[in-house]
């Protein structure tokens, strides 16, 4: 984890950001104190990669299905 201060990210932001793009995290000082940390992003999966989500099931009760119809009664 790289560390900087607020001075320095006003200063190097590019420099900064350029390391957070490549995965790196930045954290961030003020008076000596963290203040934030600069993380990157996960690129989102697309919708059909991802993987089923379990169903909820309560006895012979399906959860998910109680939802959507409940939904569908709105």
């Amino acid at each position: 984890m790289r560390k900087t201060t607020f001075t320095e990210l006003r200063n190097h932001a590019k420099t900064l950001f350029e390391a957070v793009e490549d995965g790196e995290t930045v954290r961030v000082y003020r008076h000596g104190r963290p203040v934030a940390d600069i993380v990157p992003i996960k690129a989102a999966m697309p919708a059909w990669k991802t993987p089923p989500q379990a169903r909820l099931f309560l006895g012979t009760l399906s959860l998910s299905d109680e939802v959507l119809a409940d939904r569908d009664e709105k």
